[in-house]
This record gives structure tokens, C-alpha cells and sequence, in this order.
């Protein structure tokens, strides 16, 4: 479909080199890693999550995160954020030049005590420190707060919708720049995801800047299109499904950003990526991780080889 100025355009932010490698044993080289990054910014992405700074000890696949983030920051218009799950990784975030600084924050009380070791509020209060700290330096690092098990979670059960919205309100007060919503443990359906994210657009508008789905339970694809409906243009996910969350027992993984990116596509949407070069860097990433299992349907199946856009055939 040709592309106009009126083209509708969604965002796709690869995740994979965090929330991906930390949720399996293989350990990918920084070579590998790199090799990744460049292949993804030759296919048209342009938002990654390059890591993250937690101490090596607790997260080894992801020890190298100053060294892959140095190589994304020379990568022209490439947006490169990392995950900080403290006043410390934020402050490394800061010293090595990261755009954003993504801060996690579960609304399920019981998952931010075992994932974080402390309450939703305190990480909230955290997040204060963090913009003290940034304004303090003068740091051009921006912060996400992303609130995580927005829509259940394995070990409390439900979560509260308005308590969702609070925490929400309650980082933007401390000093986030944006927040985003996340279904970490796949409970979420798309009507859900439709009332949540309407209700958290209403409150804090465009500083709702993203959704993050795992397919847990087949229904990533559908949540995001949910999402969209609701004026959401940036998605989060993982290049062959991978990633997870330790307390999410049998979870699948992320959004398969090939597929995700495939579905924006036929919709008609700009996401400036190619999709069959996306297809080519999975195949050389299932390389460096045998016998790992990763996930997604486009690479079985390929690309239609006649099918029409749906949205060149609304416009015939």
C-alpha cells in the first residue's frame, strides 16, 4: 500500500535483547548481540531495548548491557532504552547515555515483593529518587514507568483496576515522563484490554505510551489489536516469541514481533520495518540459541505469496 501522510503508523519495540535473553539459559555473546542489533536496525527497527543494569550476579545473559548499549547509541535514529530496576541502574542508565530508562513496577502487591523485593509505593517512591537524581545531573535520560501485571497475576490473582490507574497517576507525580501498561503473566483478554487501557487514556492521555503483552494464552495478537483501538501505536515484543516471567509458570513468551509487525502491516499501518528481513534475523538468532524453544507462526508459514492487503482491497 503506498504511503501517504495520512497513513496510519504503530511502533514497534523490539525487546527481545532485555526481557527476552534474561528469561532463558543461554548466554549470547555481545558479538551476537550487536550482530542482532544491526540486523534489526537494517530491517527498520528503531526502538530497542538493549538490556538492562542489574548486577551481573543475578542476571549474567544481561552483564554486558554497557557494551551493547554503546553500539546502539552509534546506530543512526535508533532509540535505545534499558530496563533499571533502581536508583542504581539508573544512575548507570544515565552514565552510559541510554534515551529512556524503563522502571517496573508491579500493581500486584504480592508479585512487586517477590520480583522487586519491595511494595508497589516504594517503587514509586524510588522513581522520585530517580528524577531527583536525573534532573540533579542534568541527564537527557528520559523514564518509562511501566506497571506490570495490570491485568492479574499468578500469585495474587486479581488486581484491581482502579488500583492499576493509581499507580499509574502515582508514577507520572514522581517523575516519570511516560508510563506504559503491561500484561506480565498473560491473563489479559481483549475486552479487558480494551476497558483498561480506555480508562488509563482517559486519566493520563497521551503520557500512556505503550503495551506490553505476552501471549501466554495465545491472545497476544488480539490484546494488541485491542490496544490499538484504543489509540495505542507503540508495542513492545520479542523477535521469535521468547522472554517470560519466572512467576508466570508455562508461560510461551512475548508478542512475536514478526508476527505483531506482520498484523500491523495487513492492517494497513506504517511500521516501517521488512518483514522478511525480520524472518532472516530469527533464523540466524535460532542459531545462536539451540535448544531453546521460541515461538511465532509467520516463519512457518512465510509470507503470502498472492494475497491482497485487506487495506488495498477496502481501498478498490
Amino acid at each position: 500500500m503506498p504511503l501517504t501522510t495520512d497513513t496510519p503508523r504503530a511502533i514497534v519495540r523490539e525487546v527481545g535483547l532485555r526481557d527476552g535473553l534474561q528469561s532463558i539459559a543461554t548466554i549470547v555473546s555481545t558479538a551476537h548481540k550487536i550482530e542482532w542489533l544491526d540486523a534489526a536496525h537494517a530491517a527498520g527497527q528503531r526502538e530497542i531495548e538493549v538490556g538492562s543494569f542489574v548486577p551481573a550476579r543475578l542476571l549474567p545473559q544481561l552483564a554486558d548491557t554497557a557494551e551493547v548499549l554503546a553500539h546502539a547509541l552509534t546506530l543512526p535514529g535508533l532509540v535505545a532504552s534499558v530496563l533499571v530496576p533502581n536508583l542504581r541502574g539508573a544512575e548507570r542508565a544515565m552514565e552510559c547515555g541510554a534515551h529512556w530508562m524503563i522502571v517496573p513496577l508491579s500493581a500486584s502487591h504480592a508479585h512487586s515483593l517477590a520480583n522487586l523485593r519491595k511494595t508497589p509505593d516504594e517503587v514509586v517512591a524510588e522513581v522520585a529518587r530517580i528524577r531527583a537524581a536525573r534532573d540533579a545531573a542534568g541527564s537527557r535520560t528520559q523514564i518509562e514507568g511501566g506497571v506490570g501485571t495490570a491485568f492479574g497475576c499468578t500469585i495474587q490473582g486479581a488486581v484491581a483496576e482502579d488500583e492499576v490507574l493509581r499507580l499509574l497517576q502515582a508514577l507520572l507525580d514522581a517523575g516519570a515522563d511516560r508510563v506504559s501498561l503491561a500484561d506480565t503473566v498473560g491473563y489479559a483478554d481483549p475486552a479487558g484490554v480494551q476497558r483498561l487501557f480506555e480508562k488509563a487514556r482517559a486519566l493520563v492521555g497521551e503520557r500512556l505510551a505503550a503495551a506490553h503483552f505476552h501471549d501466554t494464552r495465545g491472545m497476544g495478537l488480539a490484546n494488541c489489536y485491542a490496544a490499538w483501538q484504543t489509540g495505542i501505536t507503540r508495542f513492545d515484543a520479542c523477535l521469535a516469541g521468547i522472554g517470560g516471567c519466572p512467576h508466570a509458570p508455562g508461560a510461551s513468551g512475548n508478542v512475536t514481533t514478526e508476527d505483531l509487525a506482520f498484523m500491523l502491516e495487513r492492517m494497513g499501518l506504517a511500521t516501517g520495518l521488512d518483514v522478511p528481513a525480520l524472518l532472516a534475523l530469527r533464523r540466524r538468532v535460532e542459531g545462536w540459541l539451540a535448544g531453546e524453544t521460541l515461538h511465532g507462526t509467520l516463519w512457518q508459514a512465510g509470507l503470502p505469496q498472492t494475497a491482497v492487503p485487506a487495506a488495498d482491497l477496502a481501498a478498490a
